[in-house]
């Protein structure tokens, strides 16, 4: 019997991934149908006055039962206007803070101590569960924007911010106790206690009154408030600056840009930190990256082997591409009968879907682990990512000249799995020199426009 030569099915992943190389048809959703994108509007306000916000983003897996993993993580966007502090307090989540601009001072109390650290662009921190903190921002002109990943330690839905000193909205943590339980902890009066560290609620002096309105007229007075300059002088005196050599600190502020990026050329560049590298970031198994993406640039295809990458656009715009399956948008319980029409579907016939979205600043989406995704830059794009399950990850290119999966395939196998020829394969894979980051715009598409303005530049020149 001769022998036959066939082409197979590829395993599904690649299939995603070559959906980036050529030209196949896929279906496309919009931003509205698009269950990896939270645009800024997304953010519910907790915390606001004429000195700054505290926003908390839509839970992830509001959006997709794929997002599901991430119903324990949340964002929290800081901001505050020159020489402002959030006032202390403690929440019941681990929290990864970044800074992504401005400067500040972080202080963090312990029972036996406390430490203070300038931060700026880039600074990194963890803090425990339970830790009180306070944050300032000592800048005379620009504002500070810090943004949180949270961790509950009690579980989904049980993110709680607890404060020492109290405001309208919200009663200082130590009003919850009974007046017996305060006077023998502090061995004093209810009443000295009361005037000295608790509001007043119901017999508020025309004198606490005043003294109230001085300090702020906002409802959430007591949350974001003014500093002076001397009080920010006092402030910074023992304050520690984050380690620029060193990312490896278990307690002390490091630099995404401490170290080289991991990849960099003319189009972007691309830092990232991982738990192998830091011990903050072990026990909690995440990542920290920050992308820079030139104007007109591509970050190239690629996919995340095990992380989920949540990425905020800290400034710029651009556009983002994510191949997933179809259906990934679906939420909510479906019929039983529904559920195993749709099962028999998928086994017999898995379509790809692209899933894209416009990016400006303040904007979020998550990359889920084994979905492709591409990034485009129409104007400088900044972003800030955590990678949750980021142990062992690993960052797979489906295009570009190094890192690249598909060129490690081997010759007998591109035969069987792509139309063209092994040859062809090859060939094709070599036309793109960049790596990680290239022009937006193909080179044949360039060469085109050059040649169509020297012809017309030739018709101009005979006239």
């Amino acid at each position: 019997m001769a022998a036959i030569t066939m082409k197979v099915s590829f395993p599904l992943l690649m299939l995603l991934g070559i959906s980036f190389l050529a030209s196949v048809c896929v279906s496309s959703r919009s931003d509205q149908e698009n269950p990896f994108i939270f645009k800024s509007n997304k953010f519910q306000t907790l915390f606001e006055n004429d000195n700054g916000h505290i926003r908390l983003l839509q839970k992830f897996d509001e959006r997709s039962k794929i997002l599901e993993n991430l119903q324990n993580y949340r964002l929290l966007e800081y901001k505050s206007k020159p020489r402002t502090i959030f006032l202390p307090q403690q929440t019941n989540a681990d929290f990864i803070l970044v800074v992504l601009s401005g400067k500040a001072i972080l202080t963090v109390l312990k029972p036996d101590d406390r430490n203070s650290f300038n931060l700026e662009r880039g600074d990194t921190i963890k803090l425990p569960a339970g830790t009180i903190a306070y944050l300032v921002n000592k800048d005379d002109n620009e504002d500070l924007r810090v943004l949180d990943l949270a961790i509950p330690v009690n579980g989904p839905d049980q993110l709680q911010s607890f404060l020492l000193s109290g405001s309208e909205n919200q009663q200082s943590i130590l009003s919850g106790f009974s007046k017996s339980v305060l006077e023998a902890s502090f061995n004093t009066g209810y009443e000295e206690i009361e005037k000295v560290l608790l509001e007043e609620r119901e017999k508020e002096t025309q004198h606490r009154r005043s003294l109230r309105d001085k300090r702020q007229h906002s409802q959430d007075e007591d949350v974001i408030v003014k500093l002076s300059r001397g009080q920010i002088e006092e402030l910074s005196r023992n304050a520690k600056s984050s380690s620029k050599k060193s990312v490896s600190s278990e307690s002390e502020p490091f630099n995404l840009r401490s170290r080289n990026p991991i990849y960099s050329n003319k189009f972007g560049k691309f830092f990232e930190i991982t738990p192998e590298k830091n011990p903050q970031l072990q026990d909690l198994d995440v990542l920290v990256n920050s992308v820079e993406i030139k104007e007109g640039s591509l970050l190239l295809p690629h996919y995340n082997s095990r992380a989920i990458v949540i990425v905020t656009v800290n400034d710029g715009k651009g556009d983002f591409e994510i191949v997933g399956q179809r259906n990934e948008n679906r939420q909510g319980q479906r019929k039983e009968d529904d559920e195993e029409e749709e099962q028999g579907d998928e086994n017999t016939n898995t379509q790809v879907q692209n899933y894209k979205a416009k990016l400006s600043r303040g904007d979020v989406f998550v990359i889920p682990a084994g979905h492709p995704v591409s990034i485009k830059a129409s104007s400088n794009l900044d972003l800030l990512g955590f990678g949750i399950n980021a142990k062992n990850n690993q960052r797979n290119f489906l295009a570009g000249e190094e890192d690249n999966v598909i060129s490690q395939i081997d010759r007998p196998v591109k035969e069987l799995a792509f139309p063209g020829s092994a040859q062809e394969v090859d060939r094709l894979l070599e036309n793109q020199k960049q790596s990680h980051f290239a022009n937006a715009q193909p080179q044949q598409r360039e060469r085109g426009s050059h040649e169509t303005r020297d012809h017309l530049s030739s018709i101009l020149d005979a006239f």
